[in-house]
Protein backbone atom coordinates (compact mmCIF):
# COMPACT_ATOMS: atom_id res chain seq x y z
CA UNK A 1 0.00 0.00 0.00
CA UNK A 2 1.25 3.55 -0.76
CA UNK A 3 1.28 6.02 1.72
CA UNK A 4 2.21 9.84 2.26
CA UNK A 5 4.13 10.80 6.02
CA UNK A 6 4.86 13.81 7.02
CA UNK A 7 8.31 13.75 9.17
CA UNK A 8 10.99 16.16 10.18
CA UNK A 9 13.76 16.79 7.60
CA UNK A 10 16.49 15.55 10.09
CA UNK A 11 14.77 12.18 10.87
CA UNK A 12 14.37 11.29 7.42
CA UNK A 13 18.10 12.39 6.32
CA UNK A 14 18.83 10.02 8.85
CA UNK A 15 16.78 7.09 7.89
CA UNK A 16 17.96 7.78 4.62
CA UNK A 17 21.45 6.78 5.48
CA UNK A 18 20.47 3.92 7.67
CA UNK A 19 18.93 2.59 4.71
CA UNK A 20 21.69 2.91 2.30
CA UNK A 21 24.35 1.71 5.03
CA UNK A 22 21.54 -1.16 5.32
CA UNK A 23 21.21 -1.65 1.68
CA UNK A 24 17.50 -1.01 1.71
CA UNK A 25 14.63 0.76 -0.30
CA UNK A 26 13.08 3.50 2.32
CA UNK A 27 9.88 1.02 1.81
CA UNK A 28 11.80 -1.41 3.45
CA UNK A 29 13.02 0.33 5.71
CA UNK A 30 10.12 1.96 7.11
CA UNK A 31 8.09 -1.61 6.89
CA UNK A 32 10.89 -3.08 9.20
CA UNK A 33 10.52 -0.15 12.05
CA UNK A 34 6.91 -0.14 11.53
CA UNK A 35 7.31 -4.09 12.15
CA UNK A 36 9.40 -3.56 15.30
CA UNK A 37 6.89 -0.55 16.93
CA UNK A 38 4.11 -2.70 16.33
CA UNK A 39 5.81 -5.63 17.88
CA UNK A 40 7.03 -3.95 20.66
CA UNK A 41 3.47 -2.49 21.53
CA UNK A 42 2.10 -5.99 21.27
CA UNK A 43 4.29 -7.29 23.97
CA UNK A 44 4.18 -4.26 26.04
CA UNK A 45 -0.27 -5.31 25.44
CA UNK A 46 0.73 -8.83 27.10
CA UNK A 47 2.35 -7.86 30.05
CA UNK A 48 0.27 -5.03 30.91
CA UNK A 49 -2.74 -7.32 30.70
CA UNK A 50 -0.35 -9.92 32.74
CA UNK A 51 0.70 -7.68 35.28
CA UNK A 52 -2.59 -6.61 35.90
CA UNK A 53 -4.12 -10.50 36.16
CA UNK A 54 -1.44 -10.96 38.50
CA UNK A 55 -2.20 -7.79 40.57
CA UNK A 56 -5.61 -9.23 41.79
CA UNK A 57 -4.18 -12.97 42.34
CA UNK A 58 -2.29 -14.17 44.96
CA UNK A 59 0.91 -15.38 42.30
CA UNK A 60 3.09 -16.57 44.67
CA UNK A 61 4.79 -19.48 44.75
CA UNK A 62 3.80 -22.27 47.31
CA UNK A 63 6.46 -22.91 50.62
CA UNK A 64 6.39 -26.20 50.13
CA UNK A 65 7.15 -26.58 46.38
CA UNK A 66 9.88 -24.09 46.72
CA UNK A 67 11.23 -26.25 49.48
CA UNK A 68 11.02 -29.27 46.67
CA UNK A 69 12.41 -27.38 44.16
CA UNK A 70 15.05 -25.61 45.88
CA UNK A 71 16.25 -29.19 47.40
CA UNK A 72 16.08 -31.10 43.72
CA UNK A 73 18.39 -28.86 42.21
CA UNK A 74 20.78 -28.94 44.83
CA UNK A 75 20.61 -33.17 44.04
CA UNK A 76 23.74 -34.27 42.01
CA UNK A 77 22.69 -35.92 38.87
Amino acid sequence: MKVAVSIPDPLFAEADRLAKRRKLSRSQLYAEALSLLVSREDRSEITRRLNEVYSKIDSRLDPGLAAAQSEAVREEW
